[in-house]
């Protein structure tokens, strides 16, 4: 341990703390713009420099370490010269029109500015005239990109895709698409955590909430909303909620102020991927001389696209079941429009989703089999329902609960638990052990593959046979775990891959805390919720039975196959073959 001052307050800490993590720990706080614990620590904002008494010029705090008898101030009339200047310098090649930014309120650049009273930039505006895809589902704004890197250090560090880079040299450095490629170009998978991770509105996502807007007012369209597991963890952090307060069905609420005709759960389609899903790899178990293992999951499209990117031989290892959200879409266009009685093309079918991926996969033309156009109309994520909501001025915190309509809003604790990373494969094993014992095991059997670890493996008895499964998430793991799987260091039956570390939880759709990771809180509300529900098992589902029974037959029957499952060749990929 070493002893230092920081701000007059004698503080001990340990060799190898940053200053930065040393006054974090006194209660100091030191403003930064560009650092990310462990992933960037390359003090390139200068906005959190310091005062080192016997050092002439000022250190960064993010990455430099405290030694025994150092005396720092973080505020002393020269840092606080030098930060300001260094941040109107930011500031002078940064787009500030803040009203019409969609980041304006939880801008942590407009909050420094703000806290250092900076209402004047005496330098000249010098803004890049660089412009991106306005179609693409991730969009880049040249004029606010403050250049801090984040975006390149997560995409590398994190999710091994290296999308980002710099580009050019001197004063025209930028950041930009690695490769001298436009996004369309790239082997993106749109996980969206560059988004999460940029501290400015440099990253967003395409904004689809004015063509809702005009589906909720078209007299001729029935609007079908769907609500995905993990957005119910994290709707209400924008909007000022406490996570206990923000329900599900207080999001019911609110959509119905909004005007939607039916507000439905993804839980009801979560449930009928895994009886699909466990369906066709306990198929694939009893003919195991002819197939190939691991099954992967399909339901996470970024993972999807990542595998069909970077490893185009395994996509026939994916279980060929659609997404929850594009059985949800091809549900309310063909089962529930005849339980309407209504002609499907008149169904405009809306998600509510954590994730970025979805908008690109409801758009893929051979994924909609329904008949009545695309099955899933638009994607919204968490960000933009939020918006909307506050742009129809309701006030968050006076409403009531209010139940799903049925019957597609009825979810078990099993879907409930789809949002967190593990919670689909403990799904499937749940219901995977009902078909082949003919009883339910306890519901927290298979709980060992929860948990934020980037990669779990774990074995568990099926009715005699040893079943050996991994679980990933965040694309980095992922990347490892194939590599041990195709060097042949691991071997797997099954594998659950969620693109975002801590899965849909910790999503790129996700609302933004900068400097917080919450999928591990976003998932412990969500195991939560599983805990207390009523039903735990998705063959459970009295409106998943129902939907059997009258509508699909059985699991793989025919008619769900046409529905429920997708050929993930018939659409490539950048690069793809």
């Amino acid at each position: 341990m070493v002893k230092l001052t920081i701000d007059k307050q004698q503080i001990e800490a340990a060799e190898g703390t940053t200053i930065l993590e040393a006054a974090k720990s006194a209660g100091i706080h030191i403003p930064t713009l560009c650092y990310l614990k462990e992933i960037n620590e390359i003090g390139a904002c200068r906005v959190c420099v310091v005062e080192v008494e016997g050092i002439t010029k000022l250190v960064t705090a993010c990455n430099n370490v405290v030694e025994d008898g150092m005396v720092i101030h973080t505020n002393s009339p020269k840092v606080r010269k030098t930060r300001m200047t260094n941040v109107k310098l930011i500031l002078s090649q940064h787009d500030c029109n803040c009203p019409s930014c969609v980041r304006s309120g939880n801008c942590n650049l407009q909050k420094i500015s703000n806290d250092l009273g900076i209402y004047h930039v005496p330098y000249k505006t010098k803004l890049s005239h660089i412009k991106g895809s306005k179609e693409f589902p991730l969009l880049r704004n040249y004029e606010k990109c403050i250049k801090c890197m984040r975006c390149i250090q997560v995409c590398d560090k994190i999710q091994s895709l290296n999308v980002w880079d710099l580009a050019n040299t001197g004063s025209r450095t930028t950041v930009d698409v690695s490769g001298n490629r436009t996004l369309e170009e790239a082997d993106c998978t749109l996980c969206g955590q560059c988004i999460t991770h940029c501290p400015v509105g440099a990253l967003r996502e395409r904004d689809d909430t004015d063509r809702v807007f005009d589906a909720l007012a078209d007299p001729d369209k029935i609007t079908v909303v769907q609500i995905a597991p993990s957005v119910r963890a994290a709707w209400g952090e924008p909007l000022g909620l406490d996570r206990e307060f923000a329900t599900v069905n207080r999001l019911v609420s609110a959509l119905r102020k909004m005007g939607f005709d039916y507000i439905f759960d993804t839980d009801f389609s979560a449930d009928l991927t895994i009886m699909e899903e466990a369906s066709e790899f306990l198929k694939k178990v009893e003919n195991k001389e002819k197939e190939k293992f691991p099954m992967f999951t399909s339901c996470c499209p970024g993972w999807v696209r990542f595998l069909k990117a970077q490893y185009p031989d395994m996509v026939d290892q994916l279980s060929t079941a659609k997404s929850p959200q594009q059985m949800f879409g091809a549900m309310a266009k063909s089962y529930y429009a005849d339980l309407l009685g209504v002609d499907p093309s008149r169904i405009y079918s809306i998600s509510i989703m954590p994730c970025l991926a979805k908008k690109h996969e409801c758009a893929i033309p051979t994924i909609n089999d329904a008949g009545a156009g695309p099955d899933v109309d638009v994607v919204l994520t968490t960000r933009e329902i939020d918006r909307m909501i506050r742009a129809e001025h309701i006030a968050a915190k006076e409403l009531e609960e209010e139940e799903f309509d049925m019957p597609l809003g009825i979810g078990s604790g099993a879907g409930v638990i789809f949002g967190a990373t593990g919670g689909v494969m403990e799904a499937a094993l749940r219901t995977a052990y009902y078909f082949v014992t003919n009883e339910n095991p306890d519901p927290d059997a298979f709980k060992d593959v929860r948990g934020m670890k980037g990669w779990k493996e774990a074995t568990f008895d099926l009715a005699g046979t040893p079943l050996r499964v991994a679980v990933a998430s965040g694309l980095g793991n992922a990347r490892e775990l194939i590599k041990a799987i195709r060097k042949g260091k691991t071997d797997v039956d099954f594998v659950e891959i969620m693109a975002c570390p801590g899965g849909c939880s910790g999503g790129g759709g996700q609302p933004i805390q900068d400097g917080e990771e919450l999928a591990e809180v976003r998932a412990a509300n969500l195991y939560g919720l599983d805990k207390v529900s009523d039903i735990r098992f998705s063959h459970e589902n009295p409106s998943i039975v129902q939907c059997y029974q009258h509508y699909l037959q059985r699991p793989l029957s025919h008619r769900a196959h046409e529905l429920l499952h997708t050929d993930h060749h018939s659409w490539k990929m950048p690069g793809e073959e």
